[in-house]
């Protein structure tokens, strides 16, 4: 099931990375979801990074916050800017959530550059043996991460928008 959230990259950016309001692809557990190529598992309690994010991308281990679409239409953090960019095809329920007939080219723009995500590939990295979280809550919040790796035949997930 697709829905809409707020994506932002969190490594490296505090509150003025790359942002997206697209849809995503729930697992069937809700831990993990699918966006842009990626695989952004959830964090919670001690795994939550120090960088701001709730998701982690299994792959290279950055930081993502990711929410529910505000209806005031303000999904960045207050002290974060830049354009947030919107999926041409979520631009529609967008709008309906914000109330909205048009889109405030000031603060947003319309990208059709997000990638499929190959859901398959990726649960298979997350529930292969040695994979996913680890119980020993002493293994530090990406413990996993270093435990994932990338087919040689794979591109790396999840090209930015710039």
């Amino acid at each position: 099931m697709k829905t809409i959230r707020y994506i932002e990259l969190k490594s490296g950016h505090s509150d003025n990375g790359p942002a997206w309001i697209a849809y995503v692809t729930q697992s069937k557990s809700g831990r993990t979801l699918y966006f842009n190529g990626r695989g952004l598992m959830k964090l919670k309690g001690q795994r939550r990074g120090a960088s701001g994010g709730n998701y982690v991308d299994m792959a290279t281990g950055e930081s993502f916050w990711v929410s529910g679409v505000k209806k005031n239409g303000q999904d960045r953090h207050w002290a974060g800017s830049g354009k947030v960019l919107i999926e041409a095809a979520a631009l529609s329920e967008y709008l309906d959530t914000i109330n909205a007939k048009t889109l405030d080219t000031s603060r947003c723009e319309i990208t059709k550059s997000i990638v499929q995500t190959d859901i398959e590939e990726l649960s298979r990295l997350a529930n292969s043996s040695g994979r996913g979280w680890h119980n020993d809550p002493d293994a530090g919040p990406y413990w996993f991460v270093r435990n994932v790796t990338l087919s040689a035949d794979r591109p790396e997930p999840g090209h930015l928008d710039e």
